[in-house]
């Protein structure tokens, strides 16, 4: 079984977990409305996807 020969130190362990952050989630501003959303995302406010492809909110319900 594979035992530590060495106590890790609070430094050494913390400098391997620095990387382990959750990144902040990327948010751009829509087009057609301005409100903030994901991108490759509908725009929860206004429904567009790009300026020129609005999506159906109702179009859900048909099925």
């Amino acid at each position: 079984m594979a035992v530590p020969k060495k106590k890790v130190s609070k430094s050494r362990r913390n400098m391997r977990r620095a990387h382990h952050a959750i990144p902040s989630m990327a948010h751009i501003e829509c087009k057609n409305c301005g409100e903030l959303k994901r991108p490759h995302m509908v725009c929860s406010h206004c429904g567009y996807y790009r300026e020129d492809m609005p999506v159906l909110a109702d179009a859900s319900a048909e099925k």
